[in-house]
């Protein structure tokens, strides 16, 4: 990836955030052409601006595309993904009722999920959301995780793309986490796949944007430092970490103030000092 990136500003919001936060849906079907990098930097670093529990920052986010690491993990979610659907396809009678009237939401809903589980393999980009634990499970520690999840749909909508979060990994976690060297501390949260929407699926939900070239960068998922969110790229053999550092200790001056004193917006001196390149041969 160009090293130049990192000294990119983010692209210009051209939906608006209200209109993203009402407009953004699960996007399963997939045009066949890749996210590009500058994208990602975009989408994670996004991402990685989400709340969490004492600002602890604990989340990582591992992202699969072409590589051979990447295939075998998709492989294994995907064979995953085609169990949970076909028992939930019997379970919640997609086969019944109105599933068999071939125009009925359900009949529609039956077939893009057997669409996105058959393909699942080939899905642009799949990104593991995770977090490091700094203490015993608890049933509220999602909370510190998932709104990161959520800005990570909500900036992919911004930049014409869509997504959806499942569970697919619960089913193969073990071979997953051995594959990826997760350690045992880390939540795997959820399973996410990220592409440009093709068909009526995409429709109102996605739309043409400029991008804006950039990489953010951050520490690998078992290194230290708590407050790095951080993304590993595996394709072409090469992994990439995207993420948030912490603030230098005067960082403060960069920080702009409404007109409530919030120090609330980054300027691009912020965003240079939060971010670095890094890459990694797998």
């Amino acid at each position: 990836m160009d090293t130049d990136l990192a000294d990119t500003a983010l692209a210009a919001d051209t939906v608006g955030l209200l209109e993203g936060l009402c407009t953004t849906r699960a996007i399963r079907r997939y045009r066949d052409e890749p996210v590009p990098d500058e994208a990602l930097r975009d989408i994670l670093f996004a991402a990685t601006r989400a709340p969490s529990g004492s600002n602890r920052q604990p989340f990582r986010f591992i992202v699969l595309r072409d590589g051979e690491v990447a295939a075998q993990a998709k492989a294994l979610i995907g064979q995953a993904a085609r169990r949970i659907w076909s028992a939930k396809r019997t379970n919640d009678g997609y086969e019944q009722g109105s599933g068999i009237e071939v125009d009925s939401p359900k009949a529609r809903m039956a077939r893009t999920m057997q669409d996105y589980v058959d393909g699942f393999e080939r899905v642009p980009a799949l990104i593991l959301p995770c977090m490091v634990r700094y203490r015993e499970p608890t049933p509220t520690e999602g909370a510190s995780v998932y709104p990161a999840c959520q800005n990570l749909l909500l900036a992919a909508r911004a930049l014409g793309f869509g997504g959806v979060l499942t569970g697919f990994h619960g089913l193969c976690e073990a071979p997953l986490r051995e594959l990826l060297a997760i350690p045992d501390e880390v939540f795997m949260a959820a399973t996410l796949t990220l592409g440009r929407a093709r068909g009526v699926e995409g429709r109102g939900a996605c739309r043409e944007a400029r991008f804006a070239v950039g990489c953010a960068t951050g520490d690998a998922i078992g290194e230290a430092g708590r407050a790095h969110a951080a993304a590993r790229i595996m394709d072409a053999g090469t992994a990439l970490t995207f993420g948030r550092r912490e603030p230098k200790p005067d960082a403060s001056r960069h920080l702009a103030r409404d007109p409530l004193g919030n120090r609330n917006a980054f300027d691009d001196n912020m965003l240079r000092e939060y971010l670095a390149v890094a890459v990694q041969y797998w």
